[in-house]
C-alpha cells in the first residue's frame, strides 16, 4: 500500500509539473499574441489617421463647402471636373500654364502636374518643368456661362535636386 501512495504521489507531482510548464507556455503565446495585435492595432491607427489628416482638406471631404455648391443647384463632383479640365486646358498654352508665374526654365515650360480642390474656392496645385517643380494656390471663381476664373494668390518653387 506504502508504494502505491508514492506512485500516486510521483504521478500527481509530474502532472502538476507538466501543466504547470504547459500553462506557463499557454500565457507567454497568448503574451505576444497580445503584443503582436497591440503593435498591428498601433500600426493601423497610424495609418487612418495620416489617410484622415491626408483628406482632411477636399472638396469631397468639405461637408460646407458642399453645401454652398447645394445652395446655388451645382453639383460639386461637376465643379471639380470642370476645373480640373480647365486647369489642365491651361496648360496646352504656349510658354507653359499662365496660372504659374515662372518663365520657361532650359526651354522647358512649367506645367501643372495635379490638382487638389480644397474648398469651395481654393485649389492647390503642383507643377513642374521636369526638372524643377513647385506648388501654387490659387482662388477660382465657377461663372455658369464663362469659362472658370483663375486668380494665382501664392506660389512656391523648390529648389532642384541632383
Amino acid at each position: 500500500m506504502k508504494n502505491t501512495i508514492l506512485y500516486l504521489f510521483i504521478f500527481s507531482l509530474l502532472i502538476n509539473i507538466f501543466q504547470y510548464v504547459n500553462s506557463n507556455k499557454i500565457l507567454d503565446a497568448k503574451e505576444k499574441q497580445i503584443v503582436d495585435s497591440k503593435r498591428y492595432l498601433k500600426t493601423s491607427r497610424d495609418s487612418i489617421k495620416s489617410l484622415v489628416l491626408e483628406n482632411s482638406f477636399d472638396l469631397k471631404n468639405n461637408d460646407n463647402a458642399q453645401e454652398y455648391f447645394y445652395n446655388k443647384n451645382i453639383d460639386y463632383t461637376k465643379v471639380i471636373e470642370r476645373v480640373n479640365n480647365d486647369i489642365n486646358a491651361l496648360n496646352a498654352t504656349k510658354g507653359g500654364n499662365p496660372l504659374i508665374p515662372y518663365d520657361m526654365i532650359d526651354d522647358k515650360p512649367f506645367l501643372v502636374t495635379r490638382i487638389k480642390l480644397v474648398n469651395h474656392r481654393w485649389v492647390i496645385a503642383e507643377y513642374s518643368n521636369g526638372k524643377i517643380w513647385g506648388e501654387v494656390l490659387l482662388k477660382y471663381f465657377i461663372m455658369d456661362d464663362k469659362p472658370t476664373e483663375f486668380e494665382t494668390i501664392d506660389t512656391v518653387l523648390f529648389e532642384a535636386t541632383l
